[in-house]
C-alpha cells in the first residue's frame, strides 16, 4: 500500500435533495438523517484511503450552521484530513443550495474518525494506513489542525472513559426496594 495519498484520493461528493419526509417539526433537514448521510460519505473516503475495512470511533464538533430546507439539495463533502497507523481523520463539509435561485451555503461541518480493522475485506493484522498530503489552500488549511486535534481527542477518550466507568447499567424502571 502507498505510504502516503492525496486528500482527493480520499474526496466523496454525495448530493441529495430534502423531502418532506426528511424534516424535523421545524422544516428542516432532521439532524439524525444528516449524521447519517455524514458517516456514510465518511465511510467511503476511509475505504478509499485505507482500502480495507473500518469503524466509526467518534464524530467531533458536528457544527449545524444554517438549516436545510425543503427542495433544496445538500451536499456531503467528505475526505481524510489526516491519519496516523490505523486511525484516520475525516473532514466532512455540508453545502446546502436552494435549488430554485442557485443559492450554495455553508449548513454544517465536522470531523468524524475512523479506525481500520482486520476484516473478510484484508486478513493481515499487522497494517498503518498512509499519511496524507493536502494541495489546495482549503485541505492545507483543514489538514493543518490534524495534530492538534487528535490529541485534544485522545485527551477527551481519556476523560470520557473514567466519566464512563461511573455510570450505571442497572433496568431504571425496576425499584430496588
Amino acid at each position: 500500500m502507498a505510504e502516503t495519498k492525496f486528500c482527493r484520493e480520499s474526496r466523496v461528493i454525495q448530493t441529495h435533495r430534502i423531502f418532506p419526509f426528511d424534516l424535523n417539526p421545524f422544516q428542516a433537514l432532521f439532524g439524525g438523517k444528516l449524521m447519517t448521510l455524514i458517516d456514510d460519505a465518511a465511510s467511503i473516503s476511509v475505504t478509499r484511503h485505507c482500502r480495507r475495512g473500518a469503524v466509526t470511533a467518534s464524530l467531533d464538533n458536528l457544527n449545524f450552521l444554517k438549516p436545510l430546507h425543503e427542495n433544496h439539495s445538500v451536499c456531503i463533502e467528505s475526505y481524510i484530513s489526516g491519519a496516523h497507523k490505523k486511525s484516520m481523520e475525516v473532514f466532512v463539509k455540508v453545502v446546502g443550495e436552494n435549488l430554485t435561485t442557485g443559492e450554495r451555503y455553508l449548513a454544517a461541518t465536522c470531523f468524524t474518525t475512523f479506525v481500520a480493522v482486520p476484516t473478510h475485506m484484508n486478513e493481515e493484522t499487522e497494517f498503518t494506513v498512509p499519511h496524507v498530503i493536502a494541495e489546495t489552500d482549503e485541505e492545507k488549511l483543514v489538514c493543518a489542525g490534524y495534530e492538534k486535534r487528535r490529541l485534544h481527542r485522545l485527551q477527551e477518550r481519556d476523560d470520557y472513559k473514567k466519566f464512563a466507568e461511573t455510570l450505571t447499567t442497572d433496568l431504571p424502571w425496576i425499584d430496588e426496594a
